[in-house]
Order: C-alpha cells, then sequence, then structure tokens
C-alpha cells in the first residue's frame, strides 16, 4: 500500500501529535504507538535500507495494519521521526531542568551520572537506534530531514530555556540567535559522537562528551549561556 499523500498525509501526520484522535486513542496511548513503529521502522531502514523497505513490512513488524501506520505517519521514511527525537530527549530533559543557581558543566555532570545509573535498557537501545538514523541521514535525505526537524525542535526549546535564564522572551532575536547557535552546537557533537561510535570508537572515548556539550553551548553563545544566574535557586 503506498503511502498517502497531499491533504490525506497531512491530517495523517497532525493526529499523532494532539489531542483525541480516531476512535479516542488518548495521546499517551498515541505517543507509545508511533514511538513502538517507530523502533520496528528505524530497524529494518538500518539493516536492508529505505527504498527496500515498505508500509506493508513495517506494519507486519510491529503487528498493526498499514491503514493505522498511516494514520499515525505522513510517510514511511517519516516513522524514523520518534527515535530520531529519542536520540537527544535526554540532552533537552537536562536543560529543561537546569537549575538557575548551577553552571551547565556541573549540571550536565551530574545529570549524565545520574543517567547513567537509571537509564532503562529500552531507553538505551532507542538511543542507539537514534544515532544509527542520524548516521544513515548522510546517505538518506528524506531520513536527514527527520533529524532536522528534530534539531529545530532542539531551537526552538533552547529558546524558551535561555529567556528564562536571561529574562527574555523566546521570540526575542538575541535570544534566538543563541538558541539557534546553541542548538547548532548540540547538532555537530551528536552527529560527531554517533559517527565515532558506529565507526567502532568505545564509549570510553566519550566519557567527557556532557562536559563538552556545556562548553560548546557556552562557546557558541559567546559566553551568554551556561553560568549560573545570580540569585536563582530554581
Amino acid at each position: 500500500m503506498a503511502a498517502p499523500t497531499g491533504k490525506r498525509a497531512g491530517m495523517a501526520g497532525a493526529e499523532g501529535t494532539t489531542g483525541q484522535g480516531r476512535g479516542g486513542m488518548s495521546a499517551e496511548r498515541r505517543r507509545r504507538v508511533r514511538l513502538e513503529v517507530s523502533r520496528e521502522a528505524s530497524r529494518l531502514f538500518w539493516t536492508q535500507g529505505v527504498e527496500a523497505t515498505s508500509g506493508d513490512q513495517i506494519a507486519a513488524a510491529v503487528g498493526l495494519s498499514t491503514r493505522t501506520i498511516w494514520r499515525h505517519f505522513r510517510s514511511k521514511e517519516s516513522c524514523a521521526e520518534p527515535i530520531v527525537m529519542s536520540s537527544v530527549d535526554w540532552e533537552l530533559d537536562t536543560l529543561r531542568n537546569w537549575p538557575l543557581g548551577l553552571s551547565l558543566e556541573d549540571h550536565f555532570r551530574a545529570e549524565a551520572l545520574r543517567h547513567g545509573r537509571e537509564a532503562t535498557p529500552t531507553e538505551r537501545e532507542d538511543i542507539a537506534l537514534g544515532i544509527k538514523m542520524i548516521r544513515l541521514g548522510d546517505s538518506e535525505p528524506a531520513i536527514r530531514t527527520a533529524w532536522l526537524m528534530a534539531c529545530d525542535q532542539v531551537e526552538r526549546q533552547m529558546a524558551e530555556i535561555i529567556a528564562k535564564r536571561l529574562g527574555g522572551e523566546p521570540d526575542d532575536v538575541e535570544i534566538r540567535l543563541h538558541a539557534a547557535a546553541a542548538g547548532a552546537a548540540l547538532r555537530v557533537l551528536n552527529e560527531h559522537v554517533g559517527a565515532g561510535l558506529l565507526d567502532g570508537a568505545s564509549p570510553e572515548d566519550f566519557l567527557g562528551t556532557p562536559e563538552r556539550i556545556a562548553h560548546a553551548v557556552r562557546r557558541a553563545t559567546g559566553g551568554a549561556v551556561g553560568d549560573p544566574v545570580t540569585g536563582g535557586t530554581g
């Protein structure tokens, strides 16, 4: 069955994001279904290639009808988006929970240790799959689009995080410039680390990555983002 196109495709893509879907599916249930489909699609994309993978194969792998797949995704390539986003979810959660009174380096260091202790096997597998999809994007433009869409979400959320710390608004030009620079730094580091791991580097080679991320954000924003906020505790 071919992927939906035009207006129907747009509706299918939007249905998986907000409100109650067809049949009254809750937002949380819809999120879980999309993530499971994304896992299976990403595995197929990685093992046999995007062109060789069909919507029918993705549906069979996850135990759903092909029609249901197209109710959640606008195309087979877009099935990679939730897994790609999972590769940066930890970084975003860390930034969202960054206390005002703590430097970015100290916060990232502490959160990296916590994540290392608490991450579930499924979370680790999702991150590994996300890294593979980012790498696959080097040769598959449609998968690259999924990664760049994730980066756009990172940038938008970075604007809110930076605005909170600097006392501005997310749509202020200076805030947006800082967010764009910080987001680009995160993108480059994620691509660099992911490529290294897939090329056979040892995870121990990247033990300093959390601090490196913090340093990259600090440098990219000209030092505007990274320090504790005076008088800040929350």
